[in-house]
């Protein structure tokens, strides 16, 4: 199992450093956000002052760029981390992308198939030196001069990662990606009975075995009270959402979805915290009093079920907080084996 930083909130002039000393303290992989830094920048960074982790986009809005920007910065960023980059894909939800990005959201599951195999082709045709002949339902590619193709790289093409939360677009990461991105907002129930059947059917649907996909999990997790409460304002943020609902009707919480989705609408962000109950937040959120609980409880919940789990803080990603927790689950992995 791998353990990776979410690398958040990171002003670029000091990535160079929280990249260093994330991979001195064990962790194997940085993922960037596409929230308040460009997803791409930080990991051109990442990638000068590391040798060893892996690097990826968690997520890289894709219905907001072209295939082409996405397959040159994914390009670039493989060869420069020598084959150590995933390009890891969401398609976001309706508002952001036609309201923060003015860009348009349609049939999102279709179209997210699209990007992937439009972005594959356009990487072959750098790759292995053919024509770029791309027809699909939503992206036409056919003209790619040598001017214009970056040379063969050594490392070959990025892998490619599909973040999901609904049934139908986590079918498709089963089926096209090298690499499944849980959202944080989540729980042991709903990738038990929910997330992982769904990955199954988009397998079966490729003819792919279960081993040719890595299942990544987005934990929050918090050994501190401050932490903890930093985490209850992003586990509000995101259950306000309708779309995620799903995940809270599993739980009975629907009653709490609907007010925290009526305090977003009227902009009272402050207020939305305080419904967040610590049962709520526990159940998503793995807590604990050390870097050693945290890790037994998080293997507890995840282990044997997913491949990769992915820490996310509050509102700043904190290797000081984080420092701890690759030994501690290293530990807890050798005494489980």
């Amino acid at each position: 199992m791998k353990i990776e930083a979410t690398m958040r909130g990171i002003p670029l002039a000091d990535v160079p450093e929280w990249a260093r000393r994330c991979e001195e303290a064990g962790f194997d992989g940085i993922w960037t956000t596409e929230t308040n830094n460009d997803v791409f920048f930080p990991l051109l960074l990442a990638a000068e002052h590391t040798r060893r982790v892996e690097l990826g986009t968690g997520i890289a809005l894709a219905f907001s760029r072209s295939p082409v920007h996405l397959a040159h910065s994914a390009w670039d960023l493989n060869l420069v981390g020598e084959g150590r980059f995933i390009l890891g894909l969401g398609s976001q939800v309706r508002a952001h992308v036609e309201r923060r990005f003015s860009s348009d959201y349609v049939r999102p599951v279709p179209r997210m198939r699209d990007v992937v195999l439009a972005i594959r082709a356009i990487w072959k045709a750098w790759d292995e030196g053919g024509r770029l002949d791309y027809e699909g339902d939503f992206y036409r590619h056919t003209l790619m001069p040598p001017a214009f193709c970056p040379p063969a790289s050594p490392a070959g093409p990025p892998r490619i990662g599909l973040a999901a939360v609904r049934g139908r677009m986590t079918e498709l990461a089963g089926e096209v990606a090298e690499v499944f991105l849980g959202h944080p907002l989540q729980t042991e129930r709903f990738l038990r009975e929910f997330t992982i059947p769904a990955l199954e059917r988009g397998l079966v649907r490729s003819g792919r075995s279960r081993e040719q996909i890595d299942v990544g999990l987005a934990l929050f997790t918090a050994t501190t009270d401050e932490e903890r409460e930093r985490v209850r304002r992003r586990v509000a943020f995101y259950a306000s959402t309708p779309q995620y609902r799903h995940i809270l009707t599993m739980h009975g919480w629907d009653g709490l979805g609907e007010q925290l989705h009526h305090l977003s609408r009227t902009g009272d962000w402050s207020g939305m915290p305080a419904l967040i109950p610590d049962d709520v937040l526990e159940t998503i959120a793995v807590c604990g009093a050390s870097a050693d609980e945290v890790a037994a409880k998080a293997l507890e919940r995840y282990g044997g079920l997913v491949d990769r789990i992915g820490l996310h803080a509050g509102e700043l990603s904190s290797l000081d907080q984080w420092a701890e927790l690759p030994a501690a689950f290293g530990r807890e992995l050798a005494s489980r084996r």
